[in-house]
């Protein structure tokens, strides 16, 4: 047996959350890989969400998806995860978050906890009765140490009657190395 990757476990736990014809957000498009995993998952009927700071995200999320023929309504916005509730206005089974920078682009822009906590909040709130949230967290990076930390402790702070939440990632890994922090919502 071999342990999956934080962001692999993501996918899973975000697998079984999501249906055919759902609803799912990517809260953070970056190259668009979570963007295809969720537009495979919602299929021809189903809809996705996407939001990043960055045109090239927005570019390059809606290229990926297009070159992979997957079918499904996309509706990608370059602003940021923090007026998630602006946009999407209707119940969803699933929010991804890959936090940090994109990927090959300037490092210098980061999510930050002021952008992250209001949309993780936001998040909660649209998630529909066992819809999940998956947060990347990756402490490696200025900034991303603050920032995962800040997340941990509010994801802590989820009333227990309500929320399951789980961390997951390799312990003993070099360099301050990424985790998983993943939500389940148990009731309406």
């Amino acid at each position: 047996m071999s342990f999956p990757k934080p962001l692999m476990m993501a996918q899973q736990i975000v697998r079984g959350a999501v249906r055919e014809g759902g609803v799912a957000v990517d809260a953070t498009l970056g190259n668009g890989h979570d963007a295809l995993f969720l537009a495979k998952l919602v299929g021809k009927e189903g809809k996705v969400y996407g939001f990043d700071v960055q045109e090239e995200a927005i570019t390059a999320s809606n290229l990926k998806v297009q070159e992979a023929g997957v079918e499904c309504e996309l509706s990608f916005h370059c602003r940021g995860h923090e007026h998630l509730a602006e946009t999407v206005q209707e119940p969803v089974q699933a929010v991804m978050f890959n936090l940090g920078y994109l990927p090959r682009a300037d490092k210098a822009v980061i999510t930050t906890v002021e952008t992250t906590l209001p949309a993780l909040g936001q998040a909660c709130d649209l998630l529909e009765k066992g819809g999940v949230i998956s947060v990347m967290c990756y402490p490696g990076h200025e900034g991303g140490d603050v920032e995962a930390q800040d997340v941990l402790k509010w994801a802590s702070s989820l009333p227990r009657e309500g929320w399951r939440v789980i961390q997951y990632g390799f312990i003993n890994a070099p360099n301050n190395p990424p985790f998983l922090v993943a939500i389940e919502k148990l009731s309406a």
